[in-house]
């Protein structure tokens, strides 16, 4: 029987979902979903993977509650997240700081890694007291064992971010909120402008998804963190590539040639590359309540995947 595995189809990932010539080898069983967070919640619930794409926000409540998974350093989607805050016109938030005393939607559960990311930059970039803050998750947590801050309230589950800011006075919201309502606007302005100088500043390239093993797999076949740390590397260089060929024109080959000139390589792949950015997510999660204690980052993946590169 092969090695379930989830993960989306993206240009880093495509040649090893379509090719089974570039899995070196190993015999995975891809399993298709249409929701990807859907996925990362049966595997921290359930464990019903042996590989399994996950936010990074997900791994670390999930590790923090003693899931027995781990993690190989491989991030399959990342992005600035100045974009992901917004405010409603009329209810007087005209800066970060405004939001203090506020009501604050969260698009998903508290714990969804942009909601990390966005709060970490409110925080440190535009020195919000993330404390004064009322936040609003839409959606339950993936780990069911996480417990939030008391300033963490649930009562609108099941709403959208845009339905609590048009109809319940709701004063902004953080997160992946799409609305074309005139009331709802981006907080920062120039937010693309506004990430890449966040990174010339602090180094900081937020990464979203990565990708987990279970122990079980990881006891049943010892070189399998490193065997699937090889596979996606192999992958990535066959994408960058075609994105130096132009890519195929898609928004995503797009949007990654044009981060290029500003962070260089836009899929850094291993523990060097990116401690920076581990480093401040642990110390986001402790900040923001997701984990009691900051989670050093060696420990966080397969001990054989920490020297590759």
């Amino acid at each position: 029987m092969g090695l379930r595995i989830v993960v989306g189809t993206y240009g880093l990932t495509r040649s090893l979902k379509e090719n089974p010539d570039a899995r070196g080898g190993l015999d995975l069983e891809f399993v298709d979903f249409d929701s990807i967070p859907s996925a990362m919640r049966r595997q921290v619930r359930n464990l019903e993977f042996d590989v399994c794409e996950m936010a990074l926000t997900t791994y670390l409540c999930a590790r923090a509650a003693g899931k027995p998974i781990t993690a190989i350093p491989v991030f399959v989607t990342r992005n600035f997240h100045h974009w992901a805050a917004f405010r409603h016109v009329d209810t007087g938030i005209r800066t970060p700081k405004d939001l203090e005393g506020r009501q604050v939607a969260v698009n998903r559960g508290y714990t969804v890694t942009t909601g990390l990311w966005i709060r970490g930059v409110l925080q440190h970039e535009y020195g919000v007291d993330l404390e004064r803050i009322t936040w609003l998750p839409t959606d339950e947590e993936h780990v069911a064992e996480y417990h939030a801050p008391p300033n963490v309230d649930y009562r609108f589950r099941g709403r959208s971010a845009e339905e609590l800011m048009l109809k319940e006075g709701v004063s902004a919201a953080v997160g992946d909120v799409r609305s074309n309502a005139p009331e709802i606007k981006p907080l920062i302005p120039d937010a693309r402008e506004a990430g890449f100088a966040y990174y010339r500043k602090t180094g900081i390239y937020p990464i979203n998804h990565m990708v987990t093993v279970s122990e079980r797999a990881l006891t049943a076949r010892p070189t399998l963190a490193r065997d699937l740390f090889e596979i996606f590397k192999a992958a990535k260089a066959r994408y960058l590539e075609r994105l130096d060929a132009g890519g195929d024109g898609s928004a995503a080959d797009q949007a990654a040639i044009a981060l290029k000139p500003v962070v260089g390589d836009p899929f850094p792949y291993g523990v060097a590359a990116n401690r920076k950015t581990l480093e401040a997510a642990t110390h986001f999660g402790v900040e923001q309540h997701m984990t009691r204690d900051k989670l050093a980052v060696e420990l966080l993946f397969a001990a054989d995947t920490l020297a590759l590169s």
